[in-house]
């Protein structure tokens, strides 16, 4: 009995013998994100409660955590908007202002801005993206990645989805990644959710601080990339 077991183990082993599995030494990340904006939220919802403490904090926390992980050869910036409040319409329609302009080593500098902020305003993030792109990105050339976070939708008259649409016919280099955060009205989530889909982004919604974090890890943080190759010795 004891050899028959012996054979069928050979029998079953010999096969595997003659392959040799290649595993690269180097599991090096790799990260095509190399222009990278956060646009953030500053409007007065972003001072409501949630979890026992202002959604701002949350968000500045979760940013703190996440930034100093995000690759150093990956340039970034962060645009706010709404921490301007202002009486006519017009003028918190454009309170949005490029904090941190898109640069290498730059982490401190948003850590900095972040602590000195705080929500007072409107929500105009049509307006936001608009200058993103006109402007923050004016210089850039290669991939150019957008991380929106907000906790409502546009309160502007204007539609970031329209917005998305139009600029897709122009240009194809901008994703626009959209972490609606404790998002309940099912219109604004409709409008961030076309945002990201049609310019090829992420849309997350996240409800709790832990929620928050987990989706700004899944947009920054990059994925090892392993291969491993089976092939014939003969």
């Amino acid at each position: 009995m004891r050899k028959i077991l012996v054979i069928l183990f050979l029998l079953i082993l010999l096969p595997v013998l003659a392959y040799e599995i290649y595993a690269p030494n180097d599991f090096s990340y790799k990260n095509q994100d190399e222009n990278l904006l956060f646009v953030v939220d500053f409007s007065k919802s972003m001072s409501e409660y949630l979890e026992h403490d202002k959604k701002i904090n949350l968000v500045k926390r979760s940013l703190n955590r996440i930034l100093p992980q995000i690759s150093p050869e990956t340039k970034v910036g962060m645009r706010v908007y709404g921490h301007n409040c202002n009486i006519l319409a017009f003028q918190a329609c454009r309170s949005s202002e490029l904090v941190v302009p898109i640069e290498k080593n730059s982490i401190f500098k948003i850590q900095n801005e972040l602590s000195k902020l705080k929500p007072k305003g409107m929500t105009p993030i049509t307006y936001s993206l608009k200058q993103a792109v006109k402007r923050d990105f004016s210089s850039f050339d290669g991939k150019k990645h957008i991380i929106l976070l907000t906790d409502g939708g546009e309160n502007c008259d204007e539609s970031p989805c329209d917005y998305a649409i139009s600029l897709i016919k122009t240009r194809r280099d901008i994703n626009i990644d959209v972490i609606a955060f404790n998002v309940s009205d099912e219109d604004d989530l409709a409008q961030l959710k076309c945002t990201a889909d049609v310019t090829g982004g992420r849309f997350i919604e996240a409800e709790t601080s832990g929620q928050l974090l987990r989706s700004m890890e899944d947009l920054t943080t990059p994925h090892k990339q392993v291969e491993a190759l089976i092939f014939d010795k003969n």
